[in-house]
């Protein structure tokens, strides 16, 4: 094997290739990329069983192979190279690679034992990657980290004709992100529990892509595939993943159909408020927000210990109301919104407040993103 490639290009396809690799693989071969100089090209992937990563970039082949080699020395080499062309070949059970005058020899791992990658499942649509990345980034806000807990870690991708819906959940606050797309069958339907962490990496990296394609080789979460492709870093990009197996908690219908209190806060006000007033807030102790007929105030903090409170200016329609929220989770509700004003809809208290952003005060909800947060109780 003996090619010469772009260094820039090079070295972002590597790291691509080479994000998911697991820091502890159950054999040593996990822990490689595989780089394949065929007749299609420069083709670098990883695997680990659950995900597979696949990118193709030109480059000039002067003799056909593949070698496998330490994915993350790799892209911590590459990284490092100067702005030059690389020259890389195989000399033995070594690779050998060249650029400018730095010279690196590798130890390859055997090319024999390296798993299969999993085939891209029958496209099923497309989605514009800008569109695709801001709907994950939003609907990822709410998603579980407990590994214990595997379902809360994964975003269920719910598929009806021309919309995709996105909805992930922790038990303490849900998110749900609605998008248009371009299904391949006007009446598709289909459901897939799709690891969270893996879908945010992928949808951000193909951002820079025209559209991304969706591939479900299942209509039904359980132990199916899915799998997106698209352009970037000047190559063909391909992500394959195991869905997660579990039945998502049916949490679609724990959006209040009415309110009893609406309110419209400036969005970036009400961000910095309460990072401000929620320095003083101990941990597991909420930030309390009271709304009345034209103000929103803000306080943290009790008894001996430090205090913060803030005002802020809002537009309050129906009940005044104070409830409590944990500030963090509040705050990734709100930063999700990408919207001037936030609108708040209360029923009481002790019951979960629904987030949307609106375009001005004292207008509708934009209900392509929605955010529901559980409040913490109150004392006193």
């Amino acid at each position: 094997m003996k090619f010469r490639v772009e260094r820039d290009v090079f070295s972002e396809a590597v790291a691509w290739a080479a994000r998911s690799l697991p820091q502890r693989p159950s054999v040593p071969v996990l822990a490689g990329v595989m780089i394949d100089a065929g007749v299609d090209g420069l083709v670098l992937s990883g695997f680990d069983y659950e995900t597979s990563a696949r990118v193709s970039i030109p480059a000039e082949i002067a003799e056909e192979g593949k070698a496998l080699v330490s994915g993350r020395l790799l892209a911590d080499i590459s990284r490092s190279l100067p702005s030059k062309p690389i020259d890389l070949g195989t000399d033995g059970t070594r690779v050998s690679l060249a650029c400018g005058s730095a010279r690196f020899s590798l130890q390859t791992m055997p090319v024999e034992d390296y798993p299969a990658l999993p085939e891209l499942p029958t496209p099923s649509g497309t989605v514009r990657s800008d569109v695709f990345a801001a709907a994950v980034g939003q609907a990822v806000t709410a998603a579980g980290r407990d590994d214990m807990l595997p379902v809360l870690t994964g975003i269920r991708m719910e598929i009806e004709g021309s919309t995709i819906a996105l909805m992930a959940t922790d038990r303490y606050r849900l998110s749900l992100r609605e998008c248009e797309w371009s299904p391949d069958q006007s009446d598709l339907s289909a459901t897939a529990l799709v690891p969270a962490r893996v879908l945010a990496d992928t949808a951000k990296s193909l951002t820079s892509s025209g559209d991304v394609t969706i591939a479900l080789a299942s209509a039904a979460t359980g132990d199916g595939l899915i799998g997106f492709e698209g352009a970037a870093g000047g190559g063909l990009r391909r992500t394959t993943t195991r869905l997660l197996d579990g039945e998502f908690p049916k949490v679609r219908a724990l959006f209040p159909s009415e309110s009893v209190t609406v309110a419209h806060v400036d969005t970036p006000a009400l961000i910095e408020a309460v990072r401000r007033v929620s320095l003083v807030a101990e941990r597991n102790t909420p930030v309390r927000l009271s709304f009345s007929e034209s103000m929103v105030t803000l306080e943290a903090g009790s008894g001996d210990e430090a205090q913060a409170t803030e005002s802020l200016e809002a537009t309050v329609d129906g009940a005044d109301i104070s409830i409590g929220f944990n500030p963090s989770y509040l705050l990734d509700g709100l930063g999700a919104l990408d919207a001037p004003v936030a609108h708040l809809a209360f029923t009481q208290s002790t019951r979960p407040a629904a987030l949307a952003g609106a375009t001005a005060h004292g207008e509708g909800p934009d209900l392509d993103f929605r955010y529901l947060l559980m409040p913490v109780r109150l004392q006193g």
